[in-house]
């Protein structure tokens, strides 16, 4: 498969890549099968079940909402965040579906949206049917697809396969694995951002790859100031988790100011407060169901943020240039995570999705900082090898506990991973492949209840109150 850094990075909706955003495309994708093939106005009603880790934790992440919102033609960048909520409401409420805003149909929510708690379709834990009939009760239209991490979606008869967007596009310097990565860079001796932008101009010109990069990284930014702008001061789904970026943030600005009045901050740690501050702002906002980028999922949403806000602001010499090679770099480290492996929690557990965003950040931060491609491999093996076992037991099925305080742990360490890297000489035991390996093996040895179905650990151990 040929895949691209903004396959990786994309704009979507909290609280999840996989569970919210992936099924919002599919039901779009459903419904544009319909209009696309004539069939759009035979349709007189729909039914959808979600399987899986998708049944069981749905309801938490929004999966309901966001099946409901792409069958009417929704797509998770340009979504309206702040009237979805009210828009899934009217739907129930007027027990009517307008199928990509155009062909009204009736429809039941408690009937026609089923959450299957303990049945999963065969491809992968994040299973949907979408299915359409006619007015007599006869099948339009059926599909089946599945969730398979970051947003991709998958169609069933495909999956196999792993059919994703780019398969037809030819690259000049393809990669699957590190030692591949690594080999094509001392062929070509270029470093790693410049290899991937090289095959990301086989997607588009390369000023679009630009533009787009540091979209993403706008969209980070304002993640970040509408994170620690909240007023509410709990979370929503009824944990109630108390939001922490708004109150840090005011905290350190009054502590900021008191230092320059007082000639500057003699904390060594100071950066690392702001780092937690930018990583808990961007899963609080992930939380709420509000406007985030997949990096390479919701889960994990505020790691690379995180980091490059670091790079941002407290590496001298920071700029535009810079924040682009960061995000291609993480993005080459991601790619090989997704072919080689999961960014799945559903499928190998938080590592899965926690552990890569860290291996990326990790990588991003060692190349900015100089960091040779070998320096660069360090600190992404670091990065997952340090996350290797974690599960996913996300409380009540929602993306709070333990998830935001996650990514904060995860971005320090991915600091940490760049700049032990970046003081070695790029040499070292274990490599990037052995840990993703290992990764992967152990998601398929985890137990399904540590997978994103609120079965164990953490979810049945902490009471909801």
């Amino acid at each position: 498969m040929s895949l691209s850094v903004l396959d990786l990075f994309s704009i979507g909706i909290g609280p999840s890549s996989s569970h919210t955003v992936g099924p919002m495309r599919a039901g779009r994708r459903f419904a544009i099968g319909l209009q696309r093939d004539g069939q759009l106005a035979e349709v007189a009603r729909v039914s959808v079940g979600l399987f899986g880790s998708l049944g069981a934790t749905g309801r938490g992440h929004g999966s309901d909402r966001a099946v409901l919102l792409g069958l009417e033609g929704a797509d998770p960048e340009t979504v309206d965040v702040e009237h979805a909520v009210g828009r899934v409401e009217a739907i129930r409420a007027a027990g009517e579906l307008t199928l990509l805003g155009e062909h009204r149909i009736d429809f039941d929510a408690e009937a026609d949206l089923v959450l299957h708690l303990r049945k999963s379709l065969p491809g992968h834990p994040n299973g949907m049917r979408f299915t359409a009939y006619d007015a007599d009760g006869n099948t339009v239209r059926e599909r089946e697809y599945y969730s398979v991490g970051g947003g991709f979606v998958v169609d069933s008869r495909d999956v196999d396969r792993d059919s994703l967007p780019g398969d037809e596009v030819r690259l000049p310097a393809p990669f699957e694995t590190a030692p591949e990565l690594m080999e094509a860079c001392r062929i070509s001796g270029r470093s790693i951002a410049e290899l991937m932008m090289a095959n990301e101009d086989a997607f588009r010109p390369r000023e679009e790859t630009r533009a787009a990069l540091l979209r993403i990284w706008a969209v980070m930014q304002e993640c970040v100031e509408t994170g620690c702008a909240r007023t509410e001061p709990l979370l929503p789904g009824g944990l109630q988790v108390r939001r922490r970026a708004p109150a840090l943030h005011r905290s350190l600005r009054e502590h900021y100011e008191k230092a320059q009045r007082d000639g500057g901050s003699n904390d060594p740690l100071w950066a690392m407060e702001w780092v937690n501050l930018y990583a808990l702002a961007v899963n609080e906002e992930n939380a709420t169901g509000g406007r985030v980028v997949t990096a390479p999922t919701n889960g994990a949403a505020g790691i690379v943020p995180a980091v490059l806000h670091f790079y941002t602001r407290f590496i001298d010499g920071a700029d535009d240039d810079g924040v682009i090679d960061f995000l291609l770099t993480a993005g080459a480290i991601g790619i090989i995570f997704k072919q080689c492996a999961s960014i799945s929690g559903a499928e190998v557990g938080c590592q899965g999705e926690v552990g890569s965003a860290c291996s990326m950040a990790a990588a991003g931060l060692c190349a900015v900082l100089g960091g040779t491609p070998q320096q660069i491999e360090n600190a992404a093996e670091i990065g997952i090898e340090h996350n290797l076992g974690l599960t996913c037991d996300p409380v009540g099925g929602l993306v709070q506990v333990p998830c935001i305080e996650r990514n904060a742990i995860a971005s320090v360490k991915a600091i940490n991973a760049a700049r032990l890297a970046v003081l070695g000489d790029g040499s070292h035991r274990v490599t990037l492949d052995q840990a993703i390996r290992t990764m992967r093996e152990t998601g398929a040895d985890m137990k399904s209840k540590y997978k994103e179905t609120s079965r164990g650990g953490l979810a049945v151990n902490v009471i909801e109150c």
